[in-house]
This record gives C-alpha cells, sequence and structure tokens, in this order.
C-alpha cells in the first residue's frame, strides 16, 4: 500500500508541472499514482509503451498521462494530459503526492554507542542501538539508521543514508549522499588465500572500500576491502540487491548494476558499464566505457567499449543471437542429414555377395 499524502491536485496543476497539456477536465483532481490495470477513481496513471495500449481500454483510473503518439488511443479515460515522457513526468510527482521519509530527530539515540574520539558533524540523527567507532566522522545531515555499525576510522560525507542494520568495516569511505540499504556489509575482507603447508593460509587485506558520490547500494549487497590496493565505486553508480564486490575491483562512474551481478577481484569496469541480473565477470579482466551485458553474461576476457555482449561465455551480443538462431535450426538440420545417410547408404539389393 502506497502512503499518500491525502492532498489532491488537478489536473491543470499537473500538467503545469511536468510541462504538459490538458486533454478533458483541467479540474479534476487526483490524490495518488497507480498502474493501468489498478487505477480506479481518484488515481493517475500513465501510459508509455506501445504493449500497454490494450490497458488503457478498461483502465478505471482518474486521468491518464500519455506521450503524444497515444494521446488519442481508444479507453474509457477521458481525461489525459500529454506529456513528452511520462515515465518521467511521474518521478517527478511522486514528491507532490506521496510523503517522504523525515528523520525522526536530530542527535544520537541514548541506546547508541558512540567513541569519544568520532567527530559527528551538525544536523546528523543516529537511531537506536547504533555503534560508532573509534575516529570516526559523520557528515552533516546524515541518517543512520537503527542498528548500524560504522567501523574505527570510517568517514562519511553529507546526507549520507544508513538504512538499518547497514555494517561498514574499519577505514571505509562513503561520498556526499551515498544511499545503503538494509543488510549491506561494506569494507569485509576479500575471498583471498594461498595454499601452503598443506592448508589455505589467507591473505591479510590492509586497502580500504572507497564509495564515491551519489551511490546507492541496495539490500543485503557485499563490497570487499581492497587486499593492497582500494575497492573502488565510481560516483552516482547504482547497485541492486544481492550484488557481490570482491577485493580491489574498480568500478567508474555511473554503472547499473543489478541483482545478483557478480564480480570477481581486481576487475576493472568504466563509466557507464551496464551488468544484467545474474551477470559475472572473471577476475583481472577490463571492461570498456559504456558496456552493456545481458543477462546471465559470464565475463572471462576483455570487453572493448561502447558494446553489447552476452551468454556463457560472454561474446557480442549479435554473435550469441545469430548462434541462437542457428541452434533453432539444428534439429531440423539433423533430419535432414538422417534423409541423407539413409538416401545415400546402399539397399541390401545392391550389395554385391
Amino acid at each position: 500500500m502506497t502512503d499518500s499524502q491525502g492532498a489532491s491536485l488537478r489536473l491543470a496543476d499537473i500538467a503545469a508541472a511536468v510541462g504538459g497539456t490538458v486533454q478533458g477536465d483541467g479540474e479534476r483532481r487526483v490524490s495518488s499514482i497507480a498502474p493501468l490495470d489498478r487505477a480506479g477513481a481518484g488515481q493517475l496513471s500513465f501510459l508509455a509503451l506501445p504493449k500497454y495500449v490494450p490497458l488503457l481500454a478498461d483502465s478505471q483510473a482518474e486521468a491518464v498521462l500519455v506521450s503524444p503518439e497515444f494521446k488519442d488511443a481508444p479507453g474509457r479515460c477521458a481525461h489525459r494530459i500529454v506529456v513528452a515522457k511520462p515515465q518521467e513526468a511521474i518521478l517527478a510527482l511522486l514528491p507532490l503526492m506521496y510523503r517522504q521519509p523525515v528523520r525522526p530527530f536530530v542527535g544520537v539515540h541514548p541506546t547508541a554507542v558512540v567513541d569519544p574520539s568520532a567527530t559527528i558533524d551538525a544536523d546528523v540523527c543516529i537511531e537506536a542501538f547504533c555503534v560508532v567507532g573509534a575516529g570516526a566522522r559523520i557528515g552533516r545531515g546524515a541518517w543512520i539508521g537503527a542498528q548500524c555499525v560504522i567501523g574505527d576510522g570510517a568517514q562519511l560525507g553529507a546526507d549520507v543514508r544508513l538504512h538499518p542494520q547497514v555494517t561498514l568495516y574499519p577505514r571505509v569511505v562513503l561520498g556526499d549522499r551515498t544511499a545503503i540499504h538494509s543488510g549491506s556489509r561494506i569494507g569485509s575482507d576479500g575471498f583471498g588465500y594461498v595454499f601452503r603447508d598443506g592448508a589455505h593460509q589467507k591473505i591479510p587485506h590492509v586497502g580500504g572500500c572507497v564509495i564515491g558520490r551519489d551511490v546507492e547500494i541496495g539490500a543485503n549487497c557485499a563490497i570487499d576491502r581492497g587486499s593492497i590496493d582500494d575497492t573502488v565505486i565510481g560516483d552516482g553508480t547504482k547497485i541492486d540487491n544481492l550484488v557481490h564486490i570482491a577485493h580491489n575491483v574498480r568500478i567508474g562512474r555511473l554503472c547499473l548494476l543489478t541483482a545478483q551481478a557478480g564480480i570477481a577481484g581486481s576487475a576493472r569496469l568504466g563509466d557507464g558499464v551496464v551488468m544484467a541480473g545474474q551477470s559475472g565477470i572473471s577476475g583481472h579482466v577490463t571492461v570498456g566505457d559504456k558496456v552493456t551485458l545481458t543477462a546471465r553474461t559470464a565475463v572471462i576476457s576483455d570487453i572493448p567499449a561502447g558494446e553489447t555482449w552476452g551468454g556463457y561465455p560472454a561474446r557480442p551480443h549479435r554473435e550469441q543471437m545469430r548462434s541462437f538462431a542457428a541452434l533453432a535450426k539444428l534439429p531440423d538440420w539433423m533430419k535432414r542429414v538422417e534423409r541423407a545417410l539413409r538416401d545415400a547408404s546402399p539397399s541390401r539389393e545392391d550389395e554385391t555377395p
């Protein structure tokens, strides 16, 4: 269930806010947003993709944001706001129509444990049962959710948001406005061992973990610290839930890593890389700027900038698609070969005694 502010907005005001035009009654009001197939009276929906046009026919929405090509699409809802990019318009409207999370207080909860040598800047909220280690610094306006652990010497920039039960190991660095969701662990030791004297000897991890500005990390992610060098996540990168990033990895700016992606040690990713779900990158591999990896791609060698790769092992996407097309024809080709072999084989009557 969504958390609406309860205040309704006129369609004319919405159109002005998103740079659109009203078709129908601009005095109509909406107070919440819902998908086309679930919207009802008093709710606003949107239509941006051709595949959802059939849903407009029976939608009970009070009004619909539509792109220009769908402004006259048939549907029972006569009240529409025509805007170039409906999805972006919805993003602009959400803060106007829904309550945004608000810090419960400014200060340190009495149950939190903060080392005397830690530095806490102004306007910080540290909720119940948090632990802040020696020499740590928390920047202005940060919001630290309940039961978070901030290790010795960790450095948090301004307006950082840690949701409940996030752990930052010692000396982790977070840039301004970075957000980390519940259950994520940042800066733990990487998986590094040397087999010696009949046992796996652990490699000490003395490097750091540096997260840039405006990064968002989903729930239950694990990002290892470096063994000697730092693990680095570039500014503006967004990481989905359940992603693992190993030691010494360096990820560029504005990357997108979706659920269950994994990056092995010392891999390098350029700016703007997109990793779809369950894709993986082997250790010591370099992936160029603006590369896209399709779902379940396994990268075992370097990839040049600007390309789309997929498959296991990874290869250029067009090449992969041609292979899939050829594979689909394989049963027919097998039948043809069997017929050809049968036709070519001599009959018993033709066999020489």
